[in-house]
């Protein structure tokens, strides 16, 4: 049985593992702001971004520019964005479930993975699959620069045909409590869908439909990474924040778990010095009386 001693050092271990906690979630809140902020300005330009070229790749022929071309080899480059950091829930368990499963799926092709985040790189470089690339440690300040980067090692892995197809596996944000892990094809460009009554108009191209393709097509990659890593850099805070908030709520359960248990302790051992205590004093009585 736990000692007075030994319930009130854990009490007090708790309620430090309790401070922590409230301070990683109050700086997760913190951040979570920003990178909300950035993220939501962000995707009105991505997503108009992305239906331009979808359009553009519509009405464009596959092989006026390398990054429409589609090519028949299926091997695949597939992108994996975690954190550098845990304490943050089920966050990285699940891109890696998700990114697993894909793989999987892919195996049977010639298969390549650049990882982004230390908890990624830590979990599949102890697997059989071949990773190209890594990039770490660089989410507390995520820049443009950062996404033009990745970007350019994966156009580059595109137009050297180490991969035929290139896909982003991340979580999204949705809210401070939901995160969704996606996977979403990054090269080559994707038409975007054409009705079936709907008739295909060509674009008027001015300088010329070359240097319009060659300007629009990097930028395009380089945005669609960058809002990726945004993407999971505001997931990953909104979990962090979330696991750090029912950690602390946990804690505060436990002490009070703890406290009941030291009162109770406490009070059986009172009930017994008192015990002793009424026992010594009739056996001195009785002694007295014979």
């Amino acid at each position: 049985m736990a000692t007075l001693r030994d319930i009130r050092r854990r009490i007090r271990a708790v309620q430090s593992t309790q401070k922590i906690t409230r301070a990683m979630k109050l700086v997760a809140a913190a951040k979570l702001r920003r990178a909300q902020e950035r993220i939501l300005e962000a995707r009105p330009y991505a997503h108009k971004m992305s239906d331009l070229l979808g359009n553009l790749a519509l009405r464009t022929a596959p092989d006026r520019h390398p990054l429409l071309a589609r090519r028949e080899g299926g091997r695949r480059q597939i992108v994996i964005i975690t954190a550098d950091k845990g304490l943050c829930g089920a966050f990285n368990a699940n891109a890696i479930r998700r990114s697993l499963e894909f793989i999987r799926q892919s195996e049977e092709l010639g298969l390549t993975l650049v990882v982004v985040g230390r908890k990624g790189r830590d979990h599949y470089r102890r697997r059989p699959w071949t990773v190209k690339s890594e990039m770490l440690g660089f989410f507390d300040r995520l820049a443009y620069s950062h996404a033009a980067e990745l970007a350019r090692r994966l156009v580059e892995s595109y137009l050297t045909e180490e991969a035929d197809e290139i896909y982003l596996v991340y979580n999204e944000f949705r809210s401070v409590a939901v995160q969704r892990v996606v996977r979403v094809p990054l090269l080559p460009i994707t038409p975007a869908a054409l009705p079936a009554d709907a008739a295909v108009v060509d674009y008027l191209y001015e300088p010329s439909a070359d240097a319009i393709l060659a300007d629009l097509l990097p930028r395009h990659v380089t945005v669609q990474v960058y809002r990726a890593l945004m993407e999971s850099l505001a997931a990953e805070y909104g979990a962090r924040m979330t696991a750090m908030e029912a950690a602390t709520k946990n804690a505060s359960e436990m002490i009070d778990l703890l406290a009941i248990q030291y009162n109770k302790a406490r009070q059986e051992r009172i009930t017994k010095e008192l015990l002793d205590i009424v026992g010594g004093a009739e056996a001195l009585r009785q002694s007295v009386e014979a």
